[in-house]
Protein backbone atom coordinates (compact mmCIF):
# COMPACT_ATOMS: atom_id res chain seq x y z
CA UNK A 1 0.00 0.00 0.00
CA UNK A 2 1.33 3.43 -0.93
CA UNK A 3 0.16 5.00 2.32
CA UNK A 4 1.75 2.39 4.60
CA UNK A 5 4.77 3.40 6.67
CA UNK A 6 7.96 1.32 6.43
CA UNK A 7 11.18 1.50 8.39
CA UNK A 8 14.33 1.65 6.29
CA UNK A 9 15.06 -2.00 7.13
CA UNK A 10 11.56 -3.07 6.09
CA UNK A 11 11.87 -1.05 2.88
CA UNK A 12 14.71 -3.30 1.72
CA UNK A 13 12.11 -6.00 1.01
CA UNK A 14 10.13 -3.73 -1.32
CA UNK A 15 10.55 -3.90 -5.11
CA UNK A 16 13.65 -1.98 -6.10
CA UNK A 17 11.70 0.85 -7.78
CA UNK A 18 9.77 1.58 -4.56
CA UNK A 19 12.79 1.85 -2.26
CA UNK A 20 13.84 5.16 -0.64
CA UNK A 21 16.93 5.79 -2.77
CA UNK A 22 14.89 5.41 -5.95
CA UNK A 23 12.44 8.02 -4.67
CA UNK A 24 15.39 10.34 -4.06
CA UNK A 25 16.50 9.74 -7.66
CA UNK A 26 13.02 10.45 -9.04
CA UNK A 27 12.72 13.79 -7.27
CA UNK A 28 16.37 14.56 -8.15
CA UNK A 29 15.32 14.22 -11.79
CA UNK A 30 12.00 16.08 -11.48
CA UNK A 31 13.24 19.20 -9.69
CA UNK A 32 15.71 20.34 -12.40
CA UNK A 33 13.11 20.02 -15.14
CA UNK A 34 11.33 23.05 -13.67
CA UNK A 35 14.21 24.87 -12.00
CA UNK A 36 16.79 24.47 -14.77
CA UNK A 37 14.33 25.49 -17.46
CA UNK A 38 13.39 28.54 -15.41
CA UNK A 39 17.08 29.38 -15.06
CA UNK A 40 17.84 28.85 -18.75
CA UNK A 41 15.10 31.23 -19.86
CA UNK A 42 15.35 33.74 -17.02
CA UNK A 43 17.99 36.16 -18.27
CA UNK A 44 16.53 36.41 -21.77
CA UNK A 45 12.99 36.61 -20.38
CA UNK A 46 13.69 39.47 -17.96
CA UNK A 47 15.84 41.41 -20.44
CA UNK A 48 13.54 41.02 -23.46
CA UNK A 49 10.16 41.16 -21.71
CA UNK A 50 10.74 43.26 -18.59
CA UNK A 51 13.81 45.32 -19.59
CA UNK A 52 15.93 44.32 -16.60
CA UNK A 53 19.42 45.72 -15.98
CA UNK A 54 22.00 44.52 -13.45
CA UNK A 55 20.13 46.41 -10.72
CA UNK A 56 16.80 44.62 -11.28
CA UNK A 57 18.45 41.21 -11.73
CA UNK A 58 20.27 41.73 -8.44
CA UNK A 59 17.00 42.51 -6.65
CA UNK A 60 15.31 39.52 -8.29
CA UNK A 61 17.92 37.14 -6.94
CA UNK A 62 17.85 38.72 -3.50
CA UNK A 63 14.10 38.11 -3.43
CA UNK A 64 14.62 34.60 -4.77
CA UNK A 65 17.05 33.77 -1.99
CA UNK A 66 15.00 35.19 0.88
CA UNK A 67 13.04 31.91 1.39
CA UNK A 68 16.39 30.15 1.65
CA UNK A 69 17.24 32.47 4.52
CA UNK A 70 13.94 31.40 6.13
CA UNK A 71 14.63 27.68 5.61
CA UNK A 72 14.89 27.42 9.38
CA UNK A 73 11.08 27.40 9.27
CA UNK A 74 11.32 23.73 8.26
CA UNK A 75 11.95 22.99 11.95
CA UNK A 76 8.47 24.29 12.74
CA UNK A 77 6.90 22.39 9.85
CA UNK A 78 8.38 19.00 10.80
CA UNK A 79 6.59 19.31 14.14
CA UNK A 80 3.34 18.77 12.22
CA UNK A 81 4.27 17.09 8.93
CA UNK A 82 6.47 14.23 7.80
CA UNK A 83 9.61 15.27 5.97
CA UNK A 84 8.70 13.09 3.00
CA UNK A 85 5.36 14.88 2.62
CA UNK A 86 7.05 18.28 2.87
CA UNK A 87 9.53 17.23 0.21
CA UNK A 88 6.81 16.38 -2.31
CA UNK A 89 4.56 19.35 -1.44
CA UNK A 90 7.38 21.81 -2.06
CA UNK A 91 8.39 20.05 -5.25
CA UNK A 92 4.80 20.50 -6.44
CA UNK A 93 4.84 24.19 -5.42
CA UNK A 94 8.04 24.74 -7.42
CA UNK A 95 6.44 23.12 -10.46
CA UNK A 96 3.19 25.07 -10.20
CA UNK A 97 4.91 28.44 -9.76
CA UNK A 98 7.29 27.78 -12.65
CA UNK A 99 4.36 26.86 -14.89
CA UNK A 100 2.76 30.32 -14.57
CA UNK A 101 5.95 32.43 -14.62
CA UNK A 102 5.27 33.99 -18.04
CA UNK A 103 1.81 35.13 -16.95
CA UNK A 104 3.37 37.94 -14.87
CA UNK A 105 5.79 39.87 -17.15
CA UNK A 106 6.21 42.95 -14.93
CA UNK A 107 8.80 43.59 -12.23
CA UNK A 108 6.24 43.15 -9.46
CA UNK A 109 4.75 40.04 -11.04
CA UNK A 110 8.13 38.43 -11.66
CA UNK A 111 9.24 39.12 -8.08
CA UNK A 112 6.02 37.65 -6.67
CA UNK A 113 6.02 34.43 -8.68
CA UNK A 114 9.76 34.07 -8.08
CA UNK A 115 9.12 34.24 -4.35
CA UNK A 116 6.58 31.38 -4.59
CA UNK A 117 8.80 29.16 -6.72
CA UNK A 118 11.70 29.95 -4.42
CA UNK A 119 9.76 28.81 -1.36
CA UNK A 120 9.14 25.51 -3.11
CA UNK A 121 12.74 25.16 -4.25
CA UNK A 122 14.46 26.06 -0.98
CA UNK A 123 12.17 24.10 1.32
CA UNK A 124 12.44 21.14 -1.05
CA UNK A 125 16.23 21.38 -0.99
CA UNK A 126 16.35 21.67 2.80
CA UNK A 127 14.25 18.55 3.36
CA UNK A 128 15.94 16.71 0.50
CA UNK A 129 19.38 17.19 2.05
CA UNK A 130 18.06 15.94 5.37
CA UNK A 131 16.46 12.82 3.88
CA UNK A 132 19.54 12.02 1.81
CA UNK A 133 21.71 11.92 4.92
CA UNK A 134 19.11 9.88 6.83
CA UNK A 135 18.23 7.38 4.10
CA UNK A 136 21.66 6.74 2.54
CA UNK A 137 24.12 4.56 4.43
CA UNK A 138 27.18 6.48 5.56
CA UNK A 139 29.67 4.23 3.79
CA UNK A 140 27.86 4.64 0.46
CA UNK A 141 27.00 8.34 0.81
CA UNK A 142 29.73 9.90 -1.41
CA UNK A 143 29.03 7.48 -4.26
CA UNK A 144 25.23 7.71 -4.02
CA UNK A 145 25.30 11.50 -3.74
CA UNK A 146 27.50 11.57 -6.82
CA UNK A 147 24.92 9.50 -8.67
CA UNK A 148 22.12 11.80 -7.51
CA UNK A 149 24.03 14.76 -8.95
CA UNK A 150 24.40 12.81 -12.20
CA UNK A 151 20.67 12.01 -12.30
CA UNK A 152 19.77 15.68 -11.82
CA UNK A 153 22.25 16.66 -14.50
CA UNK A 154 20.76 14.11 -16.87
CA UNK A 155 17.27 15.50 -16.34
CA UNK A 156 18.51 19.02 -16.96
CA UNK A 157 20.28 17.78 -20.07
CA UNK A 158 17.00 16.43 -21.46
CA UNK A 159 15.22 19.71 -20.75
CA UNK A 160 17.99 21.81 -22.29
CA UNK A 161 18.32 19.51 -25.27
CA UNK A 162 14.63 19.93 -26.04
CA UNK A 163 15.00 23.71 -25.71
CA UNK A 164 17.94 23.89 -28.10
CA UNK A 165 16.23 21.69 -30.70
CA UNK A 166 12.74 23.19 -30.49
CA UNK A 167 13.09 26.85 -29.41
CA UNK A 168 13.73 28.31 -32.85
CA UNK A 169 12.47 25.37 -34.92
CA UNK A 170 8.93 25.69 -33.56
CA UNK A 171 9.17 29.34 -32.48
CA UNK A 172 8.27 28.44 -28.91
CA UNK A 173 7.03 31.04 -26.46
CA UNK A 174 8.19 31.59 -22.91
CA UNK A 175 4.68 30.76 -21.74
CA UNK A 176 4.61 27.35 -23.45
CA UNK A 177 8.02 26.26 -22.14
CA UNK A 178 7.32 27.39 -18.58
CA UNK A 179 3.93 25.64 -18.59
CA UNK A 180 5.38 22.40 -19.95
CA UNK A 181 8.38 22.19 -17.62
CA UNK A 182 6.60 23.33 -14.47
CA UNK A 183 3.59 21.13 -15.21
CA UNK A 184 5.83 18.08 -15.61
CA UNK A 185 7.50 18.65 -12.25
CA UNK A 186 4.11 19.14 -10.59
CA UNK A 187 2.83 15.87 -12.10
CA UNK A 188 5.88 13.92 -10.91
CA UNK A 189 5.39 15.24 -7.35
CA UNK A 190 1.78 14.02 -7.37
CA UNK A 191 2.83 10.64 -8.78
CA UNK A 192 5.55 10.22 -6.15
CA UNK A 193 3.02 10.97 -3.40
CA UNK A 194 0.69 8.26 -4.70
CA UNK A 195 3.22 5.62 -5.74
CA UNK A 196 5.68 5.45 -2.82
CA UNK A 197 4.95 4.39 0.76
CA UNK A 198 6.02 6.52 3.71
CA UNK A 199 9.49 5.80 5.07
CA UNK A 200 10.47 6.09 8.72
CA UNK A 201 14.05 7.04 9.56
CA UNK A 202 15.82 4.84 12.14
CA UNK A 203 16.03 7.61 14.74
CA UNK A 204 13.43 10.36 15.19
CA UNK A 205 14.63 13.84 14.31
CA UNK A 206 14.79 16.60 16.90
CA UNK A 207 11.99 19.09 16.30
CA UNK A 208 13.72 22.00 18.00
CA UNK A 209 16.27 24.60 16.96
CA UNK A 210 19.74 23.03 16.94
CA UNK A 211 22.92 25.13 16.87
CA UNK A 212 25.90 23.24 18.26
CA UNK A 213 29.38 24.71 18.75
CA UNK A 214 31.06 21.54 17.51
CA UNK A 215 29.43 22.06 14.11
CA UNK A 216 30.96 25.52 13.70
CA UNK A 217 33.19 24.57 10.75
CA UNK A 218 30.23 23.08 8.88
CA UNK A 219 28.29 26.31 9.43
CA UNK A 220 31.23 28.41 8.22
CA UNK A 221 31.64 26.31 5.07
CA UNK A 222 27.93 26.69 4.37
CA UNK A 223 28.07 30.48 4.76
CA UNK A 224 31.02 30.87 2.41
CA UNK A 225 29.50 28.46 -0.10
CA UNK A 226 26.28 30.47 -0.21
CA UNK A 227 28.03 33.81 -0.68
CA UNK A 228 30.32 32.51 -3.40
CA UNK A 229 27.58 30.61 -5.22
CA UNK A 230 25.40 33.70 -5.45
CA UNK A 231 27.98 35.62 -7.44
CA UNK A 232 28.28 32.82 -9.96
CA UNK A 233 24.55 32.05 -10.17
CA UNK A 234 23.49 35.66 -10.60
CA UNK A 235 26.20 37.22 -12.70
CA UNK A 236 28.00 34.52 -14.74
CA UNK A 237 25.02 33.64 -16.94
CA UNK A 238 23.85 37.28 -16.96
CA UNK A 239 27.26 38.22 -18.37
CA UNK A 240 26.83 35.77 -21.25
CA UNK A 241 23.61 37.50 -22.29
CA UNK A 242 24.48 41.13 -21.49
CA UNK A 243 28.11 41.22 -22.72
CA UNK A 244 28.16 38.57 -25.44
CA UNK A 245 24.54 38.70 -26.61
CA UNK A 246 23.75 35.01 -26.09
CA UNK A 247 20.22 33.99 -27.18
CA UNK A 248 18.04 31.42 -25.40
CA UNK A 249 19.23 28.45 -27.46
CA UNK A 250 22.89 29.50 -27.03
CA UNK A 251 22.61 29.86 -23.24
CA UNK A 252 20.82 26.52 -23.14
CA UNK A 253 23.52 24.87 -25.28
CA UNK A 254 26.08 26.06 -22.73
CA UNK A 255 24.00 24.53 -19.95
CA UNK A 256 23.86 21.25 -21.88
CA UNK A 257 27.65 21.08 -21.95
CA UNK A 258 27.65 21.70 -18.19
CA UNK A 259 25.30 18.87 -17.44
CA UNK A 260 26.95 16.43 -19.83
CA UNK A 261 30.17 17.05 -17.94
CA UNK A 262 28.39 16.59 -14.60
CA UNK A 263 26.80 13.32 -15.72
CA UNK A 264 30.23 11.98 -16.58
CA UNK A 265 32.27 13.37 -13.72
CA UNK A 266 29.91 13.55 -10.71
CA UNK A 267 29.96 9.77 -10.02
CA UNK A 268 33.76 9.85 -10.41
CA UNK A 269 33.92 12.76 -7.98
CA UNK A 270 31.79 10.76 -5.53
CA UNK A 271 34.31 7.94 -5.63
CA UNK A 272 37.17 10.45 -5.28
CA UNK A 273 35.61 11.95 -2.15
CA UNK A 274 35.20 8.46 -0.72
CA UNK A 275 38.86 7.66 -1.43
CA UNK A 276 40.66 10.95 -0.76
CA UNK A 277 38.37 12.52 1.83
CA UNK A 278 36.37 15.70 2.12
CA UNK A 279 39.32 17.97 2.96
CA UNK A 280 41.24 17.18 -0.22
CA UNK A 281 38.13 17.31 -2.41
CA UNK A 282 37.03 20.70 -1.10
CA UNK A 283 40.56 22.13 -1.21
CA UNK A 284 40.79 21.11 -4.87
CA UNK A 285 37.42 22.73 -5.55
CA UNK A 286 38.30 26.03 -3.89
CA UNK A 287 41.71 26.38 -5.52
CA UNK A 288 40.05 25.82 -8.88
CA UNK A 289 37.27 28.31 -8.17
CA UNK A 290 39.77 30.99 -7.12
CA UNK A 291 41.50 30.70 -10.48
CA UNK A 292 38.21 30.61 -12.40
CA UNK A 293 36.86 33.78 -10.77
CA UNK A 294 40.14 35.64 -11.37
CA UNK A 295 39.90 34.73 -15.05
CA UNK A 296 36.27 35.88 -15.13
CA UNK A 297 37.46 39.29 -13.91
CA UNK A 298 40.12 39.31 -16.59
CA UNK A 299 37.42 39.00 -19.26
CA UNK A 300 36.35 42.55 -18.40
CA UNK A 301 39.73 44.10 -17.68
CA UNK A 302 41.56 42.56 -20.65
CA UNK A 303 38.66 42.03 -23.08
CA UNK A 304 39.19 38.28 -23.37
CA UNK A 305 36.69 36.60 -25.67
CA UNK A 306 33.53 34.58 -25.47
CA UNK A 307 35.31 31.23 -25.88
CA UNK A 308 37.14 31.68 -22.58
CA UNK A 309 33.96 32.86 -20.84
CA UNK A 310 32.04 29.80 -22.01
CA UNK A 311 34.88 27.46 -21.00
CA UNK A 312 35.08 29.00 -17.55
CA UNK A 313 31.33 28.62 -17.12
CA UNK A 314 31.60 24.87 -17.70
CA UNK A 315 34.67 24.44 -15.49
CA UNK A 316 32.97 26.48 -12.77
CA UNK A 317 30.00 24.10 -12.74
CA UNK A 318 32.29 21.08 -12.46
CA UNK A 319 34.01 22.51 -9.40
CA UNK A 320 30.69 23.37 -7.78
CA UNK A 321 29.53 19.77 -8.17
CA UNK A 322 32.09 18.79 -5.51
CA UNK A 323 30.08 20.71 -2.91
CA UNK A 324 28.34 17.52 -1.77
CA UNK A 325 31.56 16.82 0.16
CA UNK A 326 30.29 19.36 2.71
CA UNK A 327 27.23 17.11 3.22
CA UNK A 328 29.28 13.98 3.75
CA UNK A 329 31.58 15.84 6.17
CA UNK A 330 28.56 16.77 8.25
CA UNK A 331 27.12 13.23 8.05
CA UNK A 332 30.34 11.91 9.61
CA UNK A 333 30.38 14.32 12.56
CA UNK A 334 26.64 14.60 13.26
CA UNK A 335 24.32 12.95 15.73
CA UNK A 336 21.57 11.36 13.61
CA UNK A 337 18.68 13.17 15.40
CA UNK A 338 20.41 16.49 14.56
CA UNK A 339 20.29 15.99 10.79
CA UNK A 340 16.89 17.53 9.95
CA UNK A 341 17.07 20.61 12.21
CA UNK A 342 20.71 21.22 11.33
CA UNK A 343 19.90 20.98 7.60
CA UNK A 344 17.38 23.79 8.14
CA UNK A 345 19.83 25.89 10.17
CA UNK A 346 22.62 25.30 7.64
CA UNK A 347 20.39 26.26 4.73
CA UNK A 348 19.55 29.50 6.50
CA UNK A 349 23.24 30.18 7.16
CA UNK A 350 23.99 29.36 3.52
CA UNK A 351 21.55 32.08 2.47
CA UNK A 352 22.53 34.90 4.85
CA UNK A 353 24.72 36.53 2.22
CA UNK A 354 22.27 35.60 -0.53
CA UNK A 355 19.64 37.97 0.86
CA UNK A 356 21.70 41.13 0.42
CA UNK A 357 24.73 40.26 -1.74
CA UNK A 358 23.02 40.07 -5.19
CA UNK A 359 21.24 43.42 -4.71
CA UNK A 360 24.39 45.19 -3.49
CA UNK A 361 26.59 43.67 -6.17
CA UNK A 362 24.02 44.59 -8.81
CA UNK A 363 24.97 48.24 -8.22
CA UNK A 364 28.70 47.37 -8.36
CA UNK A 365 28.09 45.40 -11.56
CA UNK A 366 26.91 48.44 -13.52
CA UNK A 367 30.19 50.24 -12.77
CA UNK A 368 32.79 47.44 -12.43
CA UNK A 369 31.76 43.88 -13.36
CA UNK A 370 35.32 42.62 -12.97
CA UNK A 371 35.35 43.68 -9.31
CA UNK A 372 32.35 41.42 -8.65
CA UNK A 373 34.34 38.39 -9.75
CA UNK A 374 37.38 39.63 -7.82
CA UNK A 375 35.30 39.48 -4.65
CA UNK A 376 34.24 35.94 -5.56
CA UNK A 377 37.89 34.87 -5.79
CA UNK A 378 38.53 36.21 -2.28
CA UNK A 379 35.56 34.23 -1.00
CA UNK A 380 36.94 31.09 -2.65
CA UNK A 381 40.28 31.65 -0.91
CA UNK A 382 38.48 32.03 2.41
CA UNK A 383 36.67 28.75 1.76
CA UNK A 384 40.02 27.08 1.07
CA UNK A 385 41.33 28.17 4.47
CA UNK A 386 38.27 26.62 6.12
CA UNK A 387 38.52 23.37 4.13
CA UNK A 388 42.07 22.85 5.36
CA UNK A 389 40.67 22.72 8.91
CA UNK A 390 38.78 19.48 8.13
CA UNK A 391 40.61 16.42 9.51
CA UNK A 392 41.49 13.56 7.16
CA UNK A 393 39.01 11.29 8.96
CA UNK A 394 36.27 13.47 10.50
CA UNK A 395 33.96 11.96 13.11
CA UNK A 396 32.15 12.96 16.26
CA UNK A 397 34.81 14.34 18.60
CA UNK A 398 37.19 14.93 15.68
CA UNK A 399 35.33 17.68 13.83
CA UNK A 400 38.38 19.87 13.04
CA UNK A 401 42.17 19.55 12.87
CA UNK A 402 42.27 21.40 16.20
CA UNK A 403 40.41 18.64 18.04
CA UNK A 404 43.61 17.05 19.33
CA UNK A 405 44.82 20.31 20.85
CA UNK A 406 41.59 21.82 22.15
CA UNK A 407 38.71 19.32 22.02
CA UNK A 408 35.47 20.79 20.76
CA UNK A 409 32.73 21.06 23.35
CA UNK A 410 29.96 18.49 23.14
CA UNK A 411 27.28 21.05 22.46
Amino acid sequence: MANRTYTLDEAKALPRWRQPVVLLMVVAAAMPIAFSTWSALLNNFVIEVAGFTGVEIGWLHSVREFPGFLAIGVILLIMFFREQGLLLFNLALLGAATAVTAWFPSLGGILTITMLSSIGFHYYETVNQSLQLQWIERGRAPQVLGWLVAVGSGASLVAYGLLVVTWKTFDLSYNFVYLASGGFTFAVAVFAWLAWPRFESPEPQLKTFVLRRRYWLYYALQFMSGARRQIFTVFAAFMMVERFGFEVHEVTALFIINFLANMIFAPLMGRAVGKWGERNALAFEYVGLTIVFLLYGGIYYFSWGVALAATLYVVDHLFFSLAFAIKTYFQKIADIPDIAPTAAVAFTINHIAAVFLPALLGYLWVTSPGAVFGLASLLALGSLMLALMIPRHPEKGNETVFAGYAPSPAE
